[in-house]
């Protein structure tokens, strides 16, 4: 199974739209984590679940959700009410509490994955603003029995090699 995860858009949506069908043939679930700053009813956001980030005002989207992949639990949230810029134990002891075995963030635009106590973080970084690299990324999951890969993309759709991780589940 395959999993879209972008973030951070903060208003860009030609880049939403261009991502999307770039990669809608190939994936089962797209992902946005928060601060798309567009509104529910968004054509750029339809087929998309999306959670509420800080910059979201107003928008009528859930502080995160629940899905299952391949019978795992990946839990989708921003990260501004978990402290994800400072840490990641709020966000980790939230994943413990909900068995989940992915947890898919935003918030803090810095693009990175990796495996904490069995559990993988993944953090696409941002389309928009990104911090600590030039590249503005997005990643896509993909579970296939004991192994998830982590692949980071540009958004033009190049794949940013040094960000993209191999786990053994």
């Amino acid at each position: 199974m395959k999993v879209l995860i972008m973030s951070d858009s903060h208003g860009l949506t030609k880049e939403i739209e261009e991502i999307k069908n770039r990669h809608k043939d190939e994936v089962s679930l797209m992902l946005h984590c928060g601060d798309s700053e567009l509104s529910h009813e968004s054509l750029e956001l339809a087929s998309l679940t999306v959670v509420k980030g800080n910059c979201d005002f107003g928008a009528d989207f859930p502080n995160d959700v629940i899905c299952d992949i391949n019978g795992s639990t990946l839990y989708l949230t921003h990260g501004h009410l978990y402290q994800v810029k400072s840490t990641l134990l709020n966000l980790k002891y939230r994943a413990l509490e909900v068995g989940a075995r992915f947890v898919c963030y935003g918030h803090s635009h810095i693009a990175n994955a990796e495996m904490i106590d069995g559990m993988i973080f993944i953090n696409p970084g941002s389309i928009r603003l990104p911090v600590l690299r030039r590249q503005k990324t997005y990643a896509i999951l993909e579970v296939e029995n004991s192994i998830a890969n982590v692949t980071f993309f540009e958004v033009n759709g190049t794949i940013v090699e040094d960000l993209s991780q191999q786990f053994s589940l």
